[in-house]
């Protein structure tokens, strides 16, 4: 290994902190531009920002080691790196409190968990009042703190914290690499993980860390196994760190992360025992050397997971989730970024063979060798888990094969150069290089632009149309068809309905993104597959169901009280004879013969797995005689009717 441990934890400590720090700053100083939406000024200014940084990046490659003391040019490298990443991603969002994809989708429970952390110190569901929590909150937990850091509600906090850390991850992916390759690679291979991420990634910021540290994570590993000598036991335990990182933060790569180290293991004990070792002390020698990955990330996996483990009795009574039960395109089929016709393709292209050539004489390709056939091999136990009814998600790790591909593929290059160079007169090796670092820094331009421009554009475009909790959007929009126009009258009838703060209300509401803002519990989750499988969602929904067939005030009252659940004290439902309704609710409340058609209604999803789309939207309808009665109290606000009760003050 290049770096000794010392050196390596005191990088990645101060490399993270100057990372956040730059991050932060060019963020503010983003955020003044102030150009009015929408506009491809910004996107200009990003592809110039970015495109300086590469090309005084390459210039100093080119130019070779500099006579800077070794701590400024460290500075300067995570520096470059930060910057490069903050400015190509902070400036295409510069007029929007939102990160990339606003608030729809996935995003909405991401703010929700965010605004869930940022309300409480403690481990919570984002959803669920007094369940223990079931995705891991590691990342979401420093998010609150962050959130609390500056002051400002979790929403809000979301996108800069979700832009630190990409700054953060390419600093760290270079302290990794310069772990087990030369500093000049490494520096090269943080940059193609970025790019890589630009493009497929950093969309799920957090996912994104243990999806571009896995492959220097995958040397290391592959190394320690390897070793002959006595067990480099500092590099087991950081291997088992960075297991247990992902056990906290991304509970899929932890489990591909589990799978790939024991592969590993297996695989260099074969290659043991075909050498002429015994089986029992090769069993034994490999058993020690993954137990201190298997202790130290068990240690630190506890610290998020332990409510869950104790809430299910060690998962001896753990119910069926239903997060794994969905199955788009892209995980129908193996994935082959090698074969796609564009640069990405060409350079993964490159990288592939590199694996394939170069995997018995070098323990660096052997290892990501592993990476990607453990990723395949993933993918066909997720479609052999079909029979099962469940998947394994195969398609999200194509983030981490588009990353191990692209820095092999830069490894592939290097090694063509170096062996160009040996082949040519001396008087054109320098020549090489600077053609080499400037078709480098074409590449990386061309990238960065692709991702700005097209990869990113749609989630950037969401970012500015999606509307705020106070009612308007980046843009000024507010218009008064649009649900969200609606949200802060909604905060606000809550609040005086109940006097209560949003952490001390639970909702049983059909416009599940008020929960993204303000930290209210809700009875139900909008979808079986973010639900908490110790919440019960269907019991839940069939609670509700039940509810809807109350013909009175009392007789509502009576089911509250009777629900084995914690019953909601708020109720946002749809009135479909507002004049801002949806269409489709105005069309309802028109036709005499929908008996449904002057109720409220309220809006839930059922799994519909293996169908296309997975879940399956339909809706319930309450008679508004159930709320006939004192203990009610209602109002009406914009396309919702709002109903509290009076008892639950």
């Amino acid at each position: 290994m290049r770096l000794p441990l010392r050196s390596t934890v005191s990088e990645l400590v101060a490399g993270s902190v100057v990372a956040a720090a730059v991050s932060l700053v060019l963020q503010f100083a983003v955020a003044r531009l102030g150009i009015s939406e929408p506009s491809f000024a910004p996107e200009a200014l990003a592809s110039l920002g970015a495109a300086l940084v590469l090309l005084i990046t390459f210039v100093l490659l080119a130019v070779g080691p500099t006579r800077l003391p070794r701590p400024v040019r460290l500075a300067g490298t995570w520096a470059a790196l930060s910057t490069f990443t903050t400015l190509a991603l902070a400036i295409p969002l510069q007029a929007t409190r939102y990160y990339f994809g606003g608030s729809s989708t996935d995003n909405a429970f991401r703010l929700q968990y965010m605004t869930r952390a940022a309300s409480t110190w403690g481990l919570s569901d984002m959803n669920y009042a007094g369940v223990a929590p079931y995705y891991p909150g590691g990342w979401f937990w420093l998010g609150g703190r962050f959130a609390n850091l500056l002051g400002w509600e979790g929403w809000a906090a979301y996108k800069p914290y979700a832009l630190i850390w990409v700054a953060v991850t390419s600093v760290v992916a270079f302290t990794l690499w310069s772990v087990v390759v030369r500093r000049r690679l490494a520096l090269l291979a943080a940059i193609a993980t970025s790019l890589a991420g630009m493009l497929h990634g950093i969309e799920e910021p957090y996912a994104w860390p243990s999806a571009a540290w896995l492959a220097p994570i995958a040397v290391l590993a592959w190394h320690a196994l390897r070793r002959e000598e006595r067990a480099p036991r500092w590099t087991l335990v950081c291997v088992g760190g960075y297991v247990g990182f992902a056990a906290i933060t991304y509970t899929l790569h932890f489990g591909f992360a589990v799978l790939l180290i024991v592969a590993m293991a297996v695989v260099v004990g074969v290659f043991r025992v075909r050498r002429g070792e015994r089986v029992w002390p090769t069993v034994q020698r490999m058993f020690f050397r993954l137990l201190p990955i298997g202790v130290v990330s068990g240690l630190i996996s506890l610290l998020v997971w332990l409510p869950y483990v104790l809430a299910t009795h060690v998962f001896t009574d753990n119910p069926r989730s239903a997060a794994l039960h969905y199955l788009p395109e892209d995980g129908s089929f193996l994935p082959v970024p090698m074969t796609d016709a564009s640069p990405v393709g060409a350079l993964c292209l490159a990288g592939f063979a590199w694996l394939v050539l170069r995997a018995r004489r070098s323990e660096v390709a052997a290892a990501m060798l592993t990476v990607v056939v453990a990723i395949y091999t993933w993918f066909g136990l997720s479609t052999l888990a079909l029979v099962a009814k469940t998947t394994l998600l195969a398609f999200r790790l194509n983030v981490i094969l588009g990353v191990v591909l692209a820095v092999a593929g830069v490894f592939a290059v290097l090694e063509f150069i170096g062996w160009l160079r040996e082949r040519v007169d001396a008087a054109y090796a320098a020549r090489i290089t600077v053609l080499s670092c400037a078709l480098g820094l074409l590449g990386a331009i061309t990238l960065t632009q692709g991702a700005i421009g097209s990869a990113l554009a749609p989630s950037a475009t969401q970012a500015y149309d999606d509307y705020y909790p106070t009612g308007d959007n980046a843009k000024g929009a507010r218009d008064p068809e649009q649900t969200g126009s609606w949200a802060d009258d909604v905060y606000r009838a809550v609040s005086q309905l109940t006097g209560r703060p949003p952490q001390r209300n639970l909702l049983l509401t059909t416009d599940y993104k008020l929960l993204s803002f303000q930290p209210y519990w809700s009875f139900q989750q909008e979808t079986p597959h973010y639900a908490n499988p110790l919440a019960d969602y269907d019991g839940r929904t069939a609670e509700i169901e039940r509810w809807t067939k109350a013909r009175s005030g009392q007789e509502l009252l009576d089911m509250l009280q009777r629900s084995p659940f914690t019953t909601p004290n708020v109720f946002v439902l749809r009135n479909q004879d507002s004049p801002v309704a949806s269409e489709a609710d105005q069309e309802r409340a028109a036709d005499p013969s929908d008996e449904n058609g002057r109720k409220l209604a309220l809006n839930l999803k059922g799994d519909a797995f293996p169908q296309l789309p997975n879940v399956r939207d339909y809706d319930v309808f309450f008679d508004p005689a159930a709320f006939d009665d004192p203990r009610f109290e209602r109002r009406e606000v914009g396309p919702y009717t709002v109903i509290a009760l009076r008892d639950a003050r």
